[in-house]
């Protein structure tokens, strides 16, 4: 990715994490419906993300961000999340996640290692341009060794090509 094309990014996602009002986003093709009328928080008066929020909020309880082939740019529609996250971090300073990097079967054990390892590293650095830090974050690669499906055609290699957000404390 250019140079200006990252720039553009970090301040998409900055800005993105300053107007977060916290609300629900719609439903992409590749995630499961969200409540629309599930609240963000349960403590609306201070604005902040607390313990219990990762499993009632909408957007918290989102927890992939897919990928297109060979690719590691995340795409428009998963930098909500990602935003979303970065901002239950930066509330919950002791929260810790551990980030899943995926690919799906086509290439070498090798590459695939490292397109995950990638892939993880793309949303660390989102996470953190969005005010997360990264002494909070931990990135994997587990390559194509854990495939959520192993049908051997686009449909479902596109649902391997993934990050995998997942706390391990709140």
């Amino acid at each position: 990715m250019n140079k200006t094309a990252q720039i553009a990014l970090v301040a998409l996602l900055c800005v993105s994490a300053a107007a977060c009002t916290k609300k629900a986003v719609k439903p992409v093709a590749e995630q499961a419906p969200v409540d629309q009328s599930a609240t963000t928080s349960t403590d609306n008066t201070s604005g902040k993300y607390h313990q219990g929020d990762l499993e009632t909020d909408a957007c918290l309880r989102q927890r992939v961000v897919y990928f297109d082939f060979n690719q590691t740019e995340i795409k428009p529609e998963f930098q909500q999340i990602v935003a979303c996250h970065a901002k239950y971090l930066q509330d919950r300073p002791t929260s810790q996640m551990r980030l899943e990097g995926n690919t799906d079967e086509r290439g070498t054990r090798e590459y695939n290692l490292g397109l995950g390892e990638r892939r993880g590293k793309a949303v660390s650095d989102a996470l953190t341009a969005a005010g997360g830090s990264a002494s909070q974050i931990n990135v994997i690669s587990n390559g194509k060794e854990k495939p959520v499906c192993r049908e051997h055609n686009e449909d479902c290699w596109s649902k391997n090509r993934r990050v995998e957000i997942v706390y391990t404390a709140e």
